[in-house]
């Protein structure tokens, strides 16, 4: 295993408690980390899309713990996925997150790039964020709205939410303009990972607040941010893929997204 160079005190790292499967070696600078539970068969079809685009990462899956038997060995290693980690303790999307960003970084990567597990991002743009973090960019935010993007059969609820609220909310706490701040698709450099003014790696992040917490921060920290085209596909029939459902759960994301605009979630 190539040790990290990382420069954080890794004893102060707040994780949940996971196994690692690792099926080959580091091949590549960065790597692509997919956060899934249960996705059955689209994380499948995913996978073999990414296989087919053939972008220079490495894949590390992020599993919440599924039940579903869709990355029972030997089929992970079969579609090129590096890494299977596998969430044993409390959390959901967060610590899953922290899971695999820690995992990264002990790893020696130099970034990562993230899209969901259920087959709604477009796979072509791996490419395009690893070009803007050898550029320099430390968070580079997928948009379906930006030039470029495209937003397929997105439901109406979703875009309102985050065009008229979401979006706007988390632009004006990090004083950069920000069109699709609930799009998981998304790229940080190791120096954003790193940062002790961020501190992800810490309990609090637990649901969705990771992900607004970075928006609503870097680039008010001066890490160099912006926004790139990206397609996010829905099912054209059918039942929409996603884990927000009821209104508890929307009503918490809403929580979490005004949280992380006040900075409640700065160290």
């Amino acid at each position: 295993m190539q040790q990290s160079h990382s420069t954080t005190v890794e004893a102060s790292w707040q994780l949940p408690a996971f196994e690692a499967t690792v099926f080959s070696p580091k091949q590549h600078r960065h790597a692509l980390v997919i956060p899934v539970l249960n996705e059955g068969e689209r994380i499948r079809t995913q996978l073999a899309r990414v296989r087919d685009a053939a972008p220079e990462v490495d894949v590390v899956i992020a599993d919440g713990g599924s039940t579903d038997g869709s990355l029972t060995a030997p089929y992970p290693e079969s579609v090129g996925v590096r890494a299977l980690l596998v969430k044993t303790g409390p959390g959901a999307l967060g610590a899953q997150l922290r899971m695999a960003y820690a995992w990264c970084l002990r790893e020696g990567y130099d970034g990562v790039v993230t899209m969901d597990g259920n087959g709604k991002d477009g796979v072509e743009a791996i490419a395009v964020f690893l070009a803007r973090l050898d550029a320099g960019f430390d968070y580079v935010q997928g948009s379906r709205y930006a030039p470029g993007g495209r937003a397929v059969n997105t439901p109406l609820e979703r875009t309102l939410g985050n065009r008229l609220v979401h979006a706007p909310l988390l632009s004006l706490a990090a004083g950069q303009r920000f069109t699709d701040t609930t799009n998981g698709f998304r790229a940080y450099s190791r120096r954003l990972l790193e940062d002790p003014r961020l501190a992800i790696f810490r309990n609090v992040f637990v649901r969705y607040n990771l992900l607004f917490h970075i928006t609503a921060q870097a680039p008010r920290l001066g890490l160099l941010s912006c926004e790139i085209g990206v397609e996010r596909r829905y099912p054209d029939q059918g039942k929409v893929p996603t884990k927000i459902t009821g209104p508890g759960a929307k009503l918490r994301l809403l929580r979490e997204t005004f949280d992380a605009a006040r900075g409640a979630f700065l160290p």
